[in-house]
C-alpha cells in the first residue's frame, strides 16, 4: 500500500463522483504520489460511463488543498531534477482537469493555498464557504509560477488580481474571491454541502452532450482566435440534434415529465 492509497480517496453516489483529498492533519497538503494517484481517480471517473459529474473536495473541513507538502520537499523537489519529475506530475492532474470530458465543480472549504489553487481553477465550477481563504504563497518561498499556471488564474481574475495575488501573497478571503470572480458562489459551512450535492444532481440529470458540447466550446474560445477549431465545434453541437437524448428532450417536454437522458 502506497502513502496516497488512503489519502487519495474516491467514491461515487448515483452519478456523481467525488475526489477527497484526505491529508486533514497537513490541511490536505498534496505529495507527489498523491498529485499520481489522483490523477488516475479521475481517469477512472472519466472512463465510467455512469460518472456523469465530479466533485472534487478535501476531508477534515478546514481545508480544500494547502498546496504541496512542505515536509516532503527535501526528498521530492531537493534538485532541478526532482522539481521537474514533481511538476509534471502537478501538471499532468491539471491538465487533465482542464481538459476533462464532464463537468468538475470545486468544493471549497477553508484554505485553498498554491497547488490548491491550481486544482480549482482548473475546475468549471467551484462553491464556496464562508471561511475559504486563497492564495499562492511563490513569492515566501521563491517559486517560479508558470506560464500556464498564470493563464488558467489569469482568465478568471484578469491581470489586475493576478498581480496582486503574486506580488503580496496574500490570502484572499471568501467574498473577495466571490467579487474577483474566482468562485461561482459563497456559501455558509451548513449549507454548502447540501449546495453542491444540489447541484452536481441537476446537472448529471441534463443531457451529457449537450454538456460536453458547452465545454468544448468553451474551451475553443479560450484560445487564441486564429488556433479555434469552429468546425469542431459545429460537429459537437450537430452531435446533439442527432442524438436519441434530443428526441427525448423533445417528447419529455411535450408530456410535461422529466427527461431520462442516456448521453447517446
Amino acid at each position: 500500500m502506497t502513502e496516497a492509497d488512503n489519502k487519495i480517496v474516491s467514491s461515487q453516489s448515483g452519478a456523481i463522483g467525488t475526489l477527497t483529498f484526505n491529508n486533514p492533519k497537513r490541511h490536505n497538503a498534496v505529495s507527489l504520489d498523491m498529485w499520481r494517484a489522483a490523477a488516475l481517480v479521475l481517469d477512472e471517473f472519466a472512463a465510467d460511463p455512469g460518472v456523469r459529474v465530479v466533485v472534487l473536495t478535501g476531508a477534515g473541513g478546514k481545508a480544500f488543498v494547502s498546496g504541496a507538502d512542505i515536509s516532503k520537499f527535501e526528498s521530492e523537489r531537493a534538485s532541478t531534477d526532482a522539481v521537474a519529475v514533481y511538476n509534471a506530475a502537478v501538471e499532468r492532474f491539471q491538465q487533465t482537469l482542464s481538459d476533462y470530458p464532464k463537468p468538475t465543480i470545486a468544493h471549497i472549504r477553508g484554505y485553498c493555498i498554491g497547488g490548491g489553487l491550481g486544482i480549482v481553477v482548473s475546475c468549471d465550477l467551484r462553491i464556496a464557504n464562508q471561511a475559504a481563504r486563497f492564495g499562492i504563497p511563490a513569492a515566501k518561498l521563491g517559486l517560479g509560477y508558470g506560464l500556464v499556471n498564470i493563464q488558467r488564474l489569469m482568465r478568471l481574475v484578469g491581470p489586475q488580481f493576478v498581480n496582486e495575488m503574486l506580488f503580496t501573497a496574500r490570502h484572499v478571503d471568501a467574498s473577495d474571491a466571490l467579487r474577483m470572480g474566482l468562485v461561482n458562489r459563497v456559501l455558509p459551512d451548513s449549507e454548502i454541502g447540501a449546495y453542491v450535492q444540489e447541484l452536481a444532481e441537476t446537472i448529471a440529470g441534463n443531457a451529457p452532450l449537450t454538456i460536453r458540447a458547452v465545454k468544448g466550446i468553451v474551451r475553443e474560445l479560450l484560445r487564441d482566435e486564429k488556433d479555434r477549431d469552429a468546425a469542431a465545434c459545429d460537429a459537437l453541437v450537430k452531435q446533439c440534434f442527432e442524438s436519441e437524448d434530443y428526441k427525448e428532450g423533445r417528447r419529455a417536454f411535450l408530456e410535461k415529465r422529466k427527461p431520462v437522458f442516456t448521453g447517446r
